[in-house]
């Protein structure tokens, strides 16, 4: 342990080494590393810089806010953001160099208002979210080619986002992707930028890369397939979530765990209390089925996770008060992973990693 008592150790390394992989993998002109959400919950400036040296030549979140936190940090490498409220104001944005996805005529118009904006339409090709519906993107496309003509914007980029549903419906809306790509390229817009795939499309569809990728919980070395393991995909995860035992009792047979009794003890034995709850992203379906390794020795959560601890059954295993429990981590390193708890909480990794809250304090290694 570092001294921390709850603490999130992320390996900078890999996430460098995972960008470049899959830089390799992708083999396109350029790649996006998605830092939103504070990195997946890493740090969004640290993951950053670390992607960067990994051969990332754009980064990608989801609004402003995160995307003006990177550039007051230094970082000046083109950034894209896509989802803004009905009345966000592109002038700081465009003032910013900070790229535009414009899901509507809406916000095409009030970008264009506001400087000469560089923007990418997002087109919706099946998911049903944000994106300009198919019956929608002509008049749009002709809208922004006479801005464009004009100098009002700059339509740098066309993407959309794919449902990973099956390979038949990846593969529609791929090819809705490329109708619609075909129809902006008619109506006048030359995009340098058409970007579809995401990271599971990024190692299975070569058909969706374009000319740019957008790789978000593969460079953190989580993988985006359920099944499928990290080191099988050649990743390695940079987050090790972990704290030290706070307090050790020894307890009889029958000595009933946390609020409810939802565990009690079979035997006598030692329980381990974890200064880790729900306020830290610990699931609360964490409760009597998550991993947790102390010693090298791996454990089960034992009674319901609290607000800010849990308790593990340790059976007669010699732990002891300030030893280090990692909840999850690198399994190569003989602890359990994020897609170990995705599973006994029934969610997925990418939940697992970015819920860790803000009492969790990060610590950096590369």
């Amino acid at each position: 342990m570092s001294g921390e008592f709850r603490e999130a150790v992320i390996d900078l390394g890999a996430i460098t080494e995972n960008m470049a992989a899959l830089r390799r993998t992708a083999g396109t002109a350029h790649a996006m590393a998605v830092v939103k959400a504070d990195g997946y919950g890493h740090g969004a400036l640290p993951a950053a810089h670390a992607a960067l040296d990994g051969g990332a030549d754009w980064l990608g979140v989801v609004d402003l806010t995160e995307a003006f936190r990177l550039r007051d940090a230094g970082i000046t490498t083109p950034i894209l953001t896509w989802l803004h409220g009905p009345n966000t104001d592109f002038a700081p944005a465009i003032a910013a160099d900070i790229d535009l996805g414009l899901s509507s005529l809406e916000q095409l118009e009030r970008a264009a208002a506001a400087g000469v904006a560089s923007v990418h339409l997002k087109i919706d090709t099946g998911l049903g979210r944000n994106g300009l519906a198919p019956d929608d993107c002509a008049p749009v496309f002709a809208r922004a080619a006479e801005l464009e003509r004009a100098g009002r914007i700059r339509v740098r980029g066309l993407f959309s986002h794919l449902s990973n549903t099956s390979p038949a419906d990846d593969a529609a809306q791929v090819a809705e992707f490329e109708r619609q790509l075909d129809a902006a390229h008619a109506a006048g817009l030359q995009p340098e930028l058409p970007h579809l795939a995401a990271s599971g499309a990024t190692l299975r569809l070569p058909a969706s890369r374009f000319s740019m990728v957008r790789l978000g919980v593969s460079i953190y070395g989580l993988s985006p397939f359920v099944g499928v393991s990290s080191a099988e995909l050649g990743l390695r995860p940079a987050m090790q979530l972990q704290a030290s035992v706070a307090a050790i009792r020894r307890v009889p047979a029958g000595q009933g765990v946390s609020y409810g009794y939802t565990f009690r003890t079979e035997a006598p034995t030692t329980l381990a209390l974890i200064p880790l709850g729900y306020a830290d992203g610990v699931p609360r379906h964490a409760s009597n089925r998550a991993p947790v390794s102390i010693g090298g020795v791996t454990h089960t959560i034992a009674g319901r996770v609290a607000m800010d601890q849990f308790v593990v059954d340790v059976g007669d295993s010699p732990v002891k008060v300030g030893d280090r429990a990692v909840l999850f981590g690198d399994p190569a390193d003989g602890v359990p992973s994020a897609d170990d708890w995705a599973e006994a909480c029934d969610t997925i990794n990418y939940e697992i990693v970015t819920r860790i809250g803000a009492r969790v304090a990060r610590s950096y290694r590369s």
